[in-house]
């Protein structure tokens, strides 16, 4: 019993979904000695879903091991190709089978909106009743601490990453990115020579909208605002960090090969928007605008940047998407100094 409640206390000490799922599989397997465990969550869009490993351990591996959330998720295993854990997570029932010398036992995992991956035990021999309510009751806990998670973290209207949470998860999305020279960065940009995959960061802004909540009232101009975050699951990859800073601005980070690849990406939910008809708001438009994030960057400094490319897309007509180093590039804009984090927040 003490071996329990030791790995449930680690299970619960931490406030990093990642760490969580490597540390929920290496209690189980300590526990139950499978022959592996593993979580595997269905990423991508409607019809195009496909297995990504949040986490796998084998009996005698010394870490865990996944699928990188930056690589090019074409090459996972679509949804189809493992029919049963579609099952295990539609019915949210556990399930089991023999599959050669091994038992498979699949467990879903839910959160409070929606179920969304599976647990996965091989092991020798079948799961005993009382070591499979053992996982659910372990299950449960990881739940109800994802849903504590979730109401600190989420923006209680559209359920994307609040505020608060920006410079935790920008910081450690850009943890690998490599320090370079300021200066020289920025001569690179301005020559448009960055092509290595980094971060990017856009802020999006909907235009007028103090007119729909004068003229439609609060609740209607709720509805846009939690129609927009919709629109921007959809309109961005799974693993892209999407906030609500408040009112009508909102904050998408994202890792993408060059400006160009995130240009098309910010194009897509300009257009998506101006295309899609709100409840008695009608349509609606926003202006956006991004940057690359640089080596040394500090959320303020690189939030800034974007913020001034939104006030140009504003002050150039809105319903538009521009870039930073492309106005810097056309002498649109000048350089700022970097931005202290007593600036933003």
């Amino acid at each position: 019993m003490s071996e329990v409640v030791d790995h449930l206390a680690e299970l619960t000490g931490f406030r990093d979904r990642d760490v969580m799922d490597v540390t929920l599989v290496s209690a189980l397997r300590d526990l139950l000695e499978p022959v592996s465990v593993a979580i595997y969550r269905l990423v991508g869009e409607t019809g195009q879903e496909r297995w990504l490993t949040r986490a796998r351990l084998q009996l005698a591996d010394a870490v865990a091991t996944a699928d990188p959330l930056s690589f090019d998720h074409n090459h996972l295993p679509a949804a189809d190709s493992e029919p049963e854990r579609l099952e295990c997570m539609r019915g949210r029932v556990v399930m089991d089978r023999h599959e050669g010398a091994h038992w498979i036992t699949l467990f879903p995992i839910a959160t409070e909106r929606e179920v969304v991956g599976v647990l996965e035990i091989a092991s020798l021999a079948k799961l005993e009743t009382a070591a499979q309510r053992t996982v659910g009751s372990i299950l449960k806990i990881y739940h109800n601490f994802l849903g504590l998670l979730d109401y600190s973290e989420r923006d209680t209207l559209t359920g994307l990453l609040n505020r608060k949470t920006f410079d935790e998860s920008f910081l450690k999305a850009v943890g690998d990115l490599v320090l370079r020279d300021p200066a020289a960065q920025l001569v690179a940009e301005r020559r448009h020579e960055v092509r290595d995959a980094g971060y990017w960061l856009g802020v999006i802004d909907i235009d007028h909208f103090k007119r729909v909540n004068d003229s439609f009232g609060h609740l209607i101009g709720d509805e846009v605002l939690l129609l927009l975050s919709r629109l921007m699951r959809s309109s961005f990859r799974f693993h892209d960090l999407l906030y609500r800073f408040g009112g009508e601005e909102f904050v998408v980070l994202m890792r993408c090969q060059d400006e160009a690849s995130a240009l098309l990406a910010f194009e897509r939910l300009r257009h998506n928007t101006r295309q899609y008809v709100f409840p008695q708001a009608g349509r609606i438009t926003i202006s956006i605008g991004f940057t690359r994030v640089r080596g040394g960057d500090t959320p303020a400094s690189a939030f800034e940047r974007a913020d001034r490319a939104v006030y140009h897309a504003k002050g150039a007509g809105r319903d538009q998407v521009q870039s930073h180093a492309q106005l810097l590039a056309n002498g649109l804009i000048e350089e700022h100094a970097q931005a202290s984090a007593m600036e933003l927040f």
